[in-house]
């Protein structure tokens, strides 16, 4: 790629779309990027931002345009309000982005299903989608990436669509990559599986990796690499919040800690005893604790334990990792990629797609693919696809013969 080819890439003008607008980890991503495209911060914790991106044509933080869809109405400049109040954003924060923050609350429509909501399936994924073409077209976008950072719900069952996958269907239906990066089913349910395939749609997930999974995904091979035998591996989170109090549901938990179990089995070989409980404590607010406590035996048998303490802020935490996510993944697009992104599994307690689970083959699987799109011809994607009128680089619609294709 030359570098004129990378500088057009980055001048680019990408969608993000936000499900879960309103909340504590959405209003983090609106208001860093902006502080860090006005020089207000340095761009700690965004790994697009290290060199090994420099050459990836990856769209600039400043091309990037907000909205979304949320039940609330809370506006976000009230929002980030409150989240430096809670010492979640620096003080100050608020008002120096209150442009940008109020330009993205006008770009959040009304989501659902809520409380008495009467519309079919089909009328929910339809009105979803036609707000993401709407969305491009207005705004002249080059394309958008959906991203749920909505609250956990619980695991689906049978053929019902939960809201996260009203959503992700609506974002195939729309021609957008998807990312979810929370512990929801989105495009993991088997109704979807079908139109997500043949949508020619890149997509990566789910659930973010922002604390205690991270630090096992490398705590784990490092017991492996050791011979050192792990006996048991037990956990607990302390949280508060939305998603504290999404989690306090049995079934919402269980659906985030599979991912944290299936790090252990993977990276150890087997499934240790012990397990991860999540407690609820309002006053925490967007702060978490993780706990750890691991009983391993060492030369001889000799019994020895080992205990992490990991606090940090979700939002904080969360945030770079969404901006490094929405601009991998609309790179990818723009590159021709599709389907699952497994080179995208370092972000993820649960990735999709084929990938180790310990971060160290994480991370050179994504470096890798940091070569790869460095590589990519920048005429590769427009000869590929043709022009559609809402600027997508899609038809907007999947023909499979997959659940999608009979809700339209």
């Amino acid at each position: 790629m030359s570098a004129s080819d990378s500088v057009s890439l980055s001048q680019q003008r990408v969608g993000v779309w936000l499900i879960g607008a309103r909340g504590s980890v959405a209003t983090t991503v609106v208001a860093g990027c902006a502080a860090v495209t006005a020089g207000l911060h340095a761009p700690t914790g965004l790994v697009t931002e290290t060199p090994v991106f420099a050459d990836s044509g990856l769209p600039a933080l400043s091309s990037l345009v907000f909205g979304g869809h949320d039940t609330l109405d809370c506006p976000l400049p009230k929002r980030a309000e409150a989240l430096a109040a809670g010492g979640v954003l620096p003080p100050g924060l608020p008002t120096a982005v209150a442009a940008e923050l109020a330009a993205a609350d006008r770009e959040i429509r009304p989501g659902g299903p809520v409380p008495g909501d009467a519309r079919t399936e089909e009328e929910l994924i339809a009105s979803f989608a036609e707000d993401m073409r709407d969305f491009v077209r207005r705004k002249r976008l080059d394309r958008a990436v959906v991203v749920s950072v909505a609250s956990t719900e619980p695991p689906a069952t049978g053929r019902s669509l939960p809201p996260s996958s009203l959503y992700a269907a609506a974002a195939l239906r729309a021609g957008c990559p998807y990312v979810n990066f929370t512990p929801s089913t989105g495009l993991h349910h088997p109704e979807l599986a079908a139109a997500a395939a043949s949508s020619g749609l890149p997509y990566a997930g789910r659930d973010g990796k922002t604390g205690q999974t991270l630090l096992r995904s490398v705590l784990g091979p490092m017991f492996t690499q050791r011979a050192l035998a792990v006996r048991a591996w037990s956990g607990t989170n302390l949280l508060g919040g939305g998603d504290g109090a999404a989690l306090a549901d049995p079934a919402a938990a269980a659906a985030k800690n599979a991912g944290k179990e299936r790090v252990l089995a993977d990276t150890l070989g087997t499934t240790p005893e012990g397990e991860v409980h999540i407690d609820d404590v309002p006053a925490l607010g967007d702060w978490k604790t993780a706990w750890d406590h691991i009983a391993f035996d060492g030369f001889l048998g000799t019994r020895m334990i080992l205990q992490t303490i990991w606090q940090g802020c979700d939002s904080a935490l969360a945030a770079p990792l969404v901006l490094d996510l929405t601009r991998l993944v609309a790179r990818a697009h723009e590159a021709g990629l599709s389907g699952p992104l497994g080179e995208l599994g370092f972000y993820f307690k649960d990735p999709v797609g084929e990938g180790p689970s310990a971060l160290a083959e994480q991370y050179a699987a994504l470096t890798g693919l940091a070569e790869r799109l460095a590589g990519a011809r920048a005429g590769e994607s427009a000869g590929d696809r043709g022009g559609t009128g809402d600027g997508s680089g899609r038809s907007g619609r999947a023909d499979g013969s997959g659940r999608l294709g009979e809700l339209r």
